[in-house]
């Protein structure tokens, strides 16, 4: 019973309630209602900022690595056991020098073989050149035998095979030569691999050892590596660039890049490379900047902060980004009117957007424009101004100034 009672109590008491808010609110000015009671009754209390002419830019902000310009694995041609490494993590590389020997015992004997085989060949040269000589003679001797009706025909054809027979042995002697001097000096190159050397265009200077993979003892077989070699006298930074950013990516554009290791440092780029191509998972091209390392304080694999600077209006009319309102599906800034201390809404066309500032492209526009507190303005608002502002607007000529 007492629950059936208390129900309409409470209801009666809610609706109370609801009644006396709605009187009192419609007793005041709304500040903070729905757009069309913005603005309505007092007038409202608000920042402003003076319009500006500066030079805004359009930057590009991008995070990457750094890659050594040329990287290259110094690895043997042949097997064998390492039995000298001459250079370590760090050591400086001229071209054409020395990095590694292999044990070359069974190389150099690989020679000898040749070279005695060789000898072999050359000697059954001689050989088959003087039987040539005297297979020559046999026959001259018989055709004149023959000439003379002292000599049977067959006797001259005897010959005659005799002749061609050591001609052809002498053939394949000298071809016997070739491919034995061939062998000879495969087995010279075989024995020249046993000494690894860095080789590169020498116009490209002394370059660095990065990495040692192997140490003196261990049997490598072919293309084991043994050291990278880097060139660090300019360096990449690569970085990916989002396709909405892709367009405005140009060959030679300077870069500024920083990194964790030298903070408050810059270091200055330029765009080398732009790939041709997004890739599809992540629909981000490669771009690479390369950046002149000198004094080496940048070494590859840093992590990188890449700042582009695409775009630059110079004396640009400027205004802060808390300045930008929408009214009626427009972006625009409410500007004072200093005589009649009234706001009123602009429309504007935005240009590059600089950090907290944006360029206004279209109308020209000057004076103040509200920062804060354009939330609570219609076109045409009345405001007012904290009165250090407003003996700024006196001090320049505005209500209650000097004209």
């Amino acid at each position: 019973m007492k629950k059936a009672f208390a129900a309409p109590v409470i209801t009666a008491g809610l609706a109370l309630m609801g009644w006396f808010v709605y009187t009192t609110s419609i007793q005041r000015p709304a500040t903070n209602g729905p757009p069309g009671l913005r603005g309505k009754g007092m007038a409202v209390a608000v920042e402003t900022t003076p319009v500006e002419r500066r030079t805004v830019r359009r930057i590009g902000y991008f995070t990457g690595s750094l890659s050594a310009r040329s990287r290259f694995i110094v690895a043997p041609k042949v097997s064998g056991r390492l039995e000298k490494v001459t250079v370590d993590i760090g050591d400086s590389v001229q071209p054409g020098q020395l990095i590694a020997r292999l044990e070359d015992d069974e190389y150099v004997q690989q020679v000898e073989q040749a070279r005695a085989e060789l000898a072999v060949a050359n000697a059954n040269v001689a050989e088959s050149k003087s039987a040539q000589d005297m297979a020559l003679r046999e026959l001259d001797r018989v055709k004149a035998l023959y000439a003379k009706k002292m000599a049977a025909e067959t006797e001259l054809d005897v010959a005659e095979a005799r002749n061609t027979a050591a001609g052809a042995n002498y053939k394949v002697a000298l071809a016997e030569v070739a491919r034995r001097e061939a062998a000879f000096k495969t087995a010279e190159v075989r024995l020249a691999y046993t000494r690894v050397n860095a080789v590169w265009d020498s116009a490209g200077g002394a370059r660095v050892v990065g990495e040692r993979f192997v140490d003196e003892g261990a049997m490598l077989a072919p293309n084991t590596p043994i050291v990278s070699i880097l060139d660090n006298s300019v360096l990449l930074a690569v970085i990916d660039v989002i396709e909405r950013d892709y367009p405005l990516v140009k060959l030679g554009q300077k870069a500024a890049v920083t990194t964790d290791g030298y903070p408050g440092q810059e270091f200055n780029g330029g765009i080398a490379r732009i790939a041709p191509l997004l890739k599809e998972a992540s629909r981000q091209a490669r771009v690479e900047i390369e950046i002149p390392n000198s004094d080496g304080l940048l070494k590859p694999g840093m992590f990188v902060r890449v700042r582009i600077e695409f775009d630059r209006h110079e004396d640009a009319v400027a205004v802060p980004m808390a300045a930008l309102a929408r009214r009626d599906g427009r972006q625009g800034v409410f500007l004072v009117d200093a005589d009649e201390m009234k706001a009123n809404f602009v429309p504007v066309m935005l240009g590059i957007t600089d950090g907290d500032a944006a360029e206004v492209l279209d109308p020209p526009i000057s004076g103040r424009v509200v920062t804060l507190g354009q939330h609570l303005l219609e076109d045409g608002a009345a405001v007012r101004i904290p009165e250090a502002l407003q003996q700024e607007h006196d001090d320049t000529g505005g209500p209650g100034g000097d004209r």
